[in-house]
């Protein structure tokens, strides 16, 4: 059993109802052009991202949680006691957090969640402490991109509705005269397969958690998946952060693409030439150090379970190859 906190954090109706306004008024402005463009037809290669690469749906990143520890009461917490991983309080539990008789009272619940997603919760405490534990790699310029519109004239493109800013030959040119060396398994499996063979290494789902490194921009974009895959345990907030800091690095991962973005407003990165990609690896530098900071924000609201959580952390790295 995962022990929760002796005395949790209790909120109010005029304390918790504020906070989930605030995140619903934070994540509509995002969820509201993909729906629109969804009903008309339309695609935008950065800002639709997040909700089709991601199964996280629009209506579930708009419903706020506390976290765990929190303990939510009011009359407006009776139809999220029926909601997945949250129980009512009992009674003893009541009068231990000070709250009234009688009053609605609800929370997360951790031991449920980590009994039904326990493996889950393992290995995403895993992934990420190893992830954290690492020096990041910078200096790959984005072209994990490029290699999935490599020899396009015979593999097509991955968003055959963009044009490619350099043609099919001047794309396939850069990647022939650059070092290739992504970590990322959901990147390299993107790879056209003449592309393959030019990665110097060779990401699985076996090795992820050997390879995976902070530098890594596909990796901090999954920050927000590995979130949004611990709710309600995370507070929405945690979430939120990743999914704007993964909205962040998406645009800039396709500025440096081979793609030309000049109908979406977006100025190429030029990753061919040397201002290009001295203005690639500052990025990539700032975005790893903002990752680092999430990650530890993450690890420790999950510290509080640690011994729990290690033991899933254990039997999900025991149960890899």
């Amino acid at each position: 059993m995962i022990a929760s906190a002796a005395r949790p954090a209790v909120l109010t109706e005029d304390q918790w109802l504020p906070r989930q306004a605030a995140h619903e008024n934070r994540v509509r402005p995002f969820t509201e052009g993909f729906l629109a463009r969804r009903s008309a037809g339309q695609k935008h290669p950065v800002e639709d991202f997040l909700f089709t690469y991601y199964s996280q749906k629009p209506g579930q990143l708009l419903r706020w949680h506390p976290g765990a520890g929190v303990v939510l009461t009011g009359e407006a917490v009776r139809e999220r006691a029926a909601w997945k991983f949250y129980r009512t309080l009992t009674d003893p539990e009541r009068e231990a957090a000070g709250i009234d008789p009688g009053t609605p009272a609800v929370a997360v619940d951790v031991d449920g969640f980590a009994a039904v997603r326990g493996d889950a919760l393992g290995f995403t405490t895993m992934l990420l402490s190893r992830t954290a534990a690492r020096k990041p790699v910078l200096g790959c310029f984005g072209m994990h991109e490029w290699a999935m519109a490599y020899k396009s004239e015979d593999n097509g493109i991955r968003h055959d509705y963009l044009q490619l800013r350099l043609g099919p030959q001047g794309t396939d040119d850069l990647v022939e005269r650059s070092r290739i060396r992504c970590t990322h398994f959901d990147a390299f499996r993107f790879y056209t397969p003449e592309a393959v063979p030019l990665n110097e290494l060779t990401p699985t789902r076996e090795n992820q958690r050997d390879l995976e490194q902070p530098g890594c921009l596909h990796a901090n974009m999954d920050l927000y998946k590995w979130a949004y895959k611990l709710v309600p345990l995370l507070p929405s907030e945690v979430v939120m952060d990743a999914f704007e800091l993964s909205w962040r690095i998406r645009e800039m991962d396709m500025q440096a693409s081979p793609y030309d973005l000049a109908d979406w407003g977006y100025t190429p990165i030029a990753v061919e030439t040397p201002a290009g990609r001295a203005r690639y690896a500052a990025a990539q530098r700032g975005f790893a150090e903002e990752s680092q900071q999430l990650r530890a924000r993450i690890l420790g609201l999950l510290a509080p379970f640690g011994g729990e959580l290690q033991e899933a952390a254990d039997r999900a790295a025991s149960a890899m190859p």
